[in-house]
């Protein structure tokens, strides 16, 4: 089923709500109210580890971590993977500079208004629906990971064969509820309000499997007070 959120992803402006998540990187919960009062926060609120392109994502937010702290920014990544599942991941493939949450039930993506993305056999109504010819007109173009553009369902098993992922039952239950669901990264201030953001959402779908820019997102973290 899709989820419905009228009001969309949210905004600058803004306040985040709390939420708390068993860490993955370390022991014990995580909260945005942790940081409330205290640091700016860049969270990001992506899909399962199952996928190829979030986990690259994830990667990319984990290379900006010690320039975000420099400027004084915490950065958290969340992942819809179940806690287990993504601490196994994460120690064969450790990322020092990572502070990761598991949130396999995607609550942190509806608090944030992030839909789930249903795919139908010919129905498309951008953010909630799309069919699965529109989904195969789209194409990853990944110079040096892929051989030549093509579609998200093909880039996906050559990327896991590429990283050595093996789809576990975990995973399986992730795909059969999550698959669709839209990422997100928000750089909220001190005070929980989000001052930038960078979702899927925009752009009738033109944006999903991207990422912002590492200029885009440390000029906004220079100016998040």
């Amino acid at each position: 089923m899709s989820e419905h959120h009228s009001e969309g992803p949210l905004q600058p402006g803004d306040r985040a709500p709390n939420i708390v998540l068993e860490a993955i990187t370390r022991e014990g919960q995580i909260a945005i109210d942790d940081y409330r009062g205290q640091k700016p926060l860049l969270i990001g609120l992506f899909r399962g580890l199952h996928c190829p392109f979030c986990r690259r994502h994830i990667a990319a937010q984990a290379q900006l971590d010690r320039e975000l702290r420099e400027k004084g920014v915490e950065s958290l990544a969340v992942v819809n993977t179940p806690i287990e599942r993504a601490r196994l991941y994460f120690r064969y493939r450790p990322m020092p500079d990572l502070l990761a949450a598991s949130d396999p039930e995607r609550t942190s993506h509806r608090a944030f208004g992030l839909p789930n993305l249903e795919f139908t056999e010919n129905e498309t109504e951008w953010p909630y629906k799309m069919s699965a010819a529109d989904a195969m007109t789209m194409r990853m173009n990944m110079p040096g990971e892929l051989p030549e553009p093509m579609d998200p369902m093909t880039a996906s098993d050559i990327l896991n064969k590429k990283d050595g992922y093996e789809i576990t039952e975990d995973d399986e239950r992730m795909i059969a509820t999550g698959q669709g669901q839209l990422f997100g990264q928000f750089l909220l201030d001190r005070n929980g309000v989000v001052r930038w953001s960078f979702t899927e959402v925009p752009e009738g779908g033109r944006r999903m499997f991207g990422a912002p820019s590492r200029e885009e997102l440390m000029s906004a973290a220079s100016q998040v007070v």
